[in-house]
């Protein structure tokens, strides 16, 4: 098992040092960053976004138990990011966002494929929809708050206006809504279309990975930082057991969904703070170093964690 989840975090770590030994060897720069982060936030993550929503049938989604119990693991978690951070003064959409990466699995890159490991073809389902919840919900609801925060200083009734229209024009959101659409009505896909959507979809995670590590080898300070020791805390060991509380004492799932909503809420930090941070123009530093550090100590609790999924299993 230490070795599968090594195999399931090495590209990670492997696509971050590949950003940050190519902004090191001068071959890739600031303007790369960007050109980069643009191509994610625009193109290759709404096309992941569309691809994953518009693939999976609605029909999945009938497990209200399991839909419940992941998404207060999220929020719950995302809640109690906030309340520490202010009382540690932190305000702002700098805490927003770190709250998201307290909360925000790497589902997609990780859990899919971890998930297929250990359970087989039928953890699928549940992974899938941990990454919609993941990718789409927390997604909307954080550019949500971060709207409403930054028009906040207007009357209710422009804010209201300037929120709907700022999320009425983001890609972020309106590719998910569209993939919705396109499930609801289950329309096929034309081989040619859904090939071009699928080549940009898998761009997205590479991508950002390496656009982390030439932004983490531009900045400096890494030292102890409190929050991204925070956000790590949070994100490998409070939410996997607010999940666990939740799936195994307060909602009725099958066991196996029951496994995999705590697998995905141990997974590390995904890489959906620091597009978001990019997309705000905020300080990337807390949610890039959290990605990185989440992962490297996520080998030893998700093997904890797979041991002990292993025994709970039916032989």
């Amino acid at each position: 098992m230490f070795t599968a989840v090594i195999n399931a975090a090495f590209p990670v770590f492997a696509l971050i040092l590949t950003g940050w030994l190519c902004t090191k060897a001068g071959v890739l720069g600031v303007k790369s960053r960007e050109g980069l982060n643009r191509f994610v936030i625009y193109l290759a993550l709404p096309a992941q976004l569309f691809s994953t929503m518009s693939a999976t049938p609605l029909g999945e989604l009938a497990e209200p138990g399991f839909f419940a119990a992941y998404g207060l693991g999220i929020f719950g978690t995302a809640a109690l990011y906030a309340l520490i951070a202010r009382s540690k003064g932190e305000s702002g959409l700098d805490h927003i966002i770190n709250g998201m990466s307290s909360a925000y699995s790497n589902v997609g890159f990780m859990g899919i494929p971890l998930c297929l490991m250990v359970f087989g073809k039928g953890g699928l389902g549940p992974s899938i929809i941990t990454t919609l919840f993941t990718v789409s919900v927390l997604f909307a609801a954080t550019i949500m708050v971060a709207d409403l925060h930054r028009f906040s200083h207007t009357s209710p009734l422009t804010a209201f206006k300037n929120v709907a229209r700022s999320m009425l024009r983001n890609p972020l959101l309106l590719a998910p809504a569209l993939g919705l659409a396109w499930s609801y009505f289950q329309l096929e896909m034309p081989l040619a279309v859904g090939r071009y959507i699928e080549l940009v979809s898998d761009a997205a995670t590479p991508c950002a990975l390496i656009a982390i590590g030439l932004f983490l080898a531009e900045t400096s300070g890494w030292g102890r930082n409190p929050i991204v020791i925070r956000i790590a805390v949070l994100k490998l060991l409070v939410q996997p057991a607010l999940t666990a509380f939740l799936v195994l004492y307060v909602f009725e799932m099958p066991r196996l969904w029951q496994l995999v909503a705590i697998l995905a809420s141990a997974l590390p930090v995904g890489t959906g703070p620091f597009m978001m941070a990019q997309i705000y123009d905020r300080d990337a530093q807390a949610s890039a170093q959290a990605i990185l550090v989440s992962t490297v100590l996520s080998v030893f609790t998700i093997s904890l964690l797979i041991a002990w999924i292993s025994q709970q299993l039916p032989t």
